[in-house]
């Protein structure tokens, strides 16, 4: 009797230990897998950081050069100096100083009425329902998705054809070029609207109709109400009609043939160093401390503004 209640035991002590979870091995571990996946993200998103941020510092390290040579074969400079940032304002061959105006204004001026169209246009497709107003907006999409030179040939003809470029020998004035670099800015400012209707679609209309009983009108309701209500999409499509016309080179080098006076930032750098090869050694370091000046304005703005502008694309991304 007591050797059955014996192999009775041992065989429960067998069944038991064949149901004991085996250890896991060091890949099916998931901890240890997780570690090691973020072990070897870490070590690729500091790759990537090292190659992004190399070129940067390269050229900031080349932008305080005190050596007049050309691109040099080392990374950090020999010699350090200010001169090359005085050099950009003091140099009459290349007048950085009124390129950077010429860039400003154009930025400013396209960024305002850029942000005025996007805006109201968003806002009359979000509130209003009108006959068309489906196929408007697909309409406007679908062309807002070809690229803005493939009309380049067409909108140099239509300026010179108003007056604003010339159309012989004789230049014309400066702000000829700052008014149709605008004019090209904004004219497409409308496709853009998707992203700030899908913001405004968020704002409930019930704001709109308790404004409408006390006696607002369509216009009391979005310059007082709605637009105080969306400082993040308004930064938003602010900061991005702004980025274009400051880094524009393609237009600009189109409808300029040679009037240095009216360059923007853009060609003034491209002329530093590939128009005449001459000018390689003698402008490049201009040509360094030249672009992280025009960097620096974007920078602040994207440090400054960057909570209200990471707000205004999640917010207009909910419904658009």
């Amino acid at each position: 009797m007591e050797n059955v209640e014996l192999d009775v035991i041992y065989e429960e002590e067998e069944i038991v230990e064949t149901r004991k979870p085996k250890k896991p091995s060091i890949f099916k571990n998931q901890r240890v897998t997780r570690n090691i996946v973020d072990v070897f993200l870490y070590i690729l998103l500091i790759a990537a950081s090292i190659v992004w941020l190399f070129p940067i510092v390269w050229l900031v390290a080349n932008a305080f050069r005190g050596e007049s040579t050309g691109p040099a074969s080392y990374f950090f400079p020999k010699e350090y100096t200010f001169n090359n940032f005085i050099n950009l304002f003091t140099t009459t061959e290349m007048p950085y100083g009124r390129w950077f105006l010429n860039t400003l204004i154009v930025a400013i001026a396209s960024s305002v009425i850029s942000t005025l169209i996007v805006l109201l246009t968003s806002y009359t497709f979000s509130r209003l329902d009108f006959k068309g107003r489906k196929g408007l907006m697909k309409f406007l999409m679908v062309l807002g998705m070809f690229p803005g030179f493939m009309s380049m040939i067409i909108i140099y003809n239509i300026l010179k054809t108003i007056g604003l470029l010339p159309t012989s020998s004789e230049p014309v004035p400066d702000a000829n070029y700052i008014i149709s670099l605008i004019l090209v800015g904004t004219s497409g400012a409308a496709m853009g609207y998707l992203v700030s209707k899908g913001y405004f679609d968020t704002i409930s209309k019930s704001i709109d109709e308790a404004a409408e009983i006390d006696g607002a009108n369509k216009a009391q309701i979005f310059w007082h109400i709605i637009l105080p209500l969306s400082k993040p999409i308004v930064i938003f499509t602010a900061l991005t009609a702004f980025m274009g016309p400051w880094g524009d080179y393609i237009f600009i080098r189109t409808i300029n043939k040679g009037q240095v006076s009216a360059y923007n930032v853009a060609l003034g750098l491209w002329k530093m160093i590939n128009e005449n090869q001459s000018y390689l050694g003698r402008y490049f370091t201009m040509f360094c401390a030249g672009s992280v000046l025009v960097s620096i304005p974007i920078v602040a703005l994207f440090m400054v503004m960057q909570r209200y502008y990471v707000s205004g694309v999640t917010g207009g991304a909910v419904k658009g």
